[in-house]
């Protein structure tokens, strides 16, 4: 059986490194260490000897010019101690055929990268951005999520309608364009859309939408289905005391889930 390691990157306001580790361990991950950024910069943490990456919440440098657009410049610009640009570096390990997680901030920050959604698999060109919620204000909020049955993304393979908190204030997909969006539901790379629990249908409802996303985008993914990012937090799901009806028996599917199924595909499973 494959051994799973699993890389969560951590520094410059991250803020839900350790329950996203725990739920990768959860979820049956061999490894799953937590890793500030400037280790990888340095050099004594490698990339490659992981086969699963995640970037979770937080406010990335404060959210200071936009949601982790300063992160975004870091991976893009800078080198680690051999000279090998960040994002080269990220690049072979997409090359590779691993798994890369994207939670809120970290959504934010593979969208900023052009890690998501990479239409025509154009990885690192920006193609959309994230931008305030609808309502102007921090939403903080349980959703109900549903899974993209026509998507590529191994994360969301067969699960149901998912409930999730989220946490954000610029959780709203702006697509570059309209041809953008319209290439983004043709092609099947959004893989998770907000969603009404009392029809089963994706909405663009507030407050059942927090934020406004069109076409009800909670998350992508990108052609290899291999990336997902989304703005709600499934770490934040991942016992059933975390949800808020448990003691009334009304328990939704974990969000855990999404996590079970990277580590059984880098299983071979």
């Amino acid at each position: 059986m494959a051994v799973v390691n699993t890389l969560v990157i951590t520094g410059y306001g991250t803020n839900s490194h350790l329950e996203t580790a725990h739920t990768a361990r959860l979820a049956g991950s061999d490894r799953a260490d937590v890793v500030h950024f400037s280790d990888i910069v340095a050099g004594r943490t490698r990339l490659e000897d992981y086969h699963f990456l995640i970037f979770p919440g937080g406010f990335l440098d404060g959210d200071d010019l936009g949601a982790a657009q300063t992160a975004a410049m870091r991976w893009r610009h800078l080198k680690d101690a051999t000279g090998v640009l960040l994002q080269d570096r990220l690049r072979a390990f997409l090359d590779e055929g691993k798994l890369v997680l994207g939670i809120c901030n970290g959504f934010q920050l593979l969208v900023k990268l052009g890690v998501l959604p990479a239409l025509g698999a154009a990885y690192f060109e920006r193609q959309a951005s994230l931008g305030h919620n609808d309502s102007a204000r921090y939403e903080d909020r349980w959703v109900h999520l549903l899974p993209n049955p026509d998507s590529p993304c191994v994360f969301t393979k067969g699960l149901p309608m998912l409930a999730m908190p989220v946490r954000h204030g610029e959780g709203k997909l702006i697509p570059r364009d309209a041809e953008t969006l319209r290439r983004i539901e043709a092609e099947g790379l959004i893989a998770l859309q907000y969603a009404d629990p009392a029809t089963g249908k994706p909405t663009q409802a507030y407050p059942l939408n927090p934020n406004g996303s069109p076409l009800g985008i909670a998350g992508l993914t990108d052609p290899s289905g291999r990336v997902l990012g989304l703005m709600p937090h499934p770490e934040a799901f991942h016992h059933v005391t975390n949800h808020p009806a448990w003691t009334r028996g009304e328990l939704d599917p974990p969000g855990t889930m999404l996590f079970v199924n990277a580590v059984r595909y880098l299983r071979g499973q």
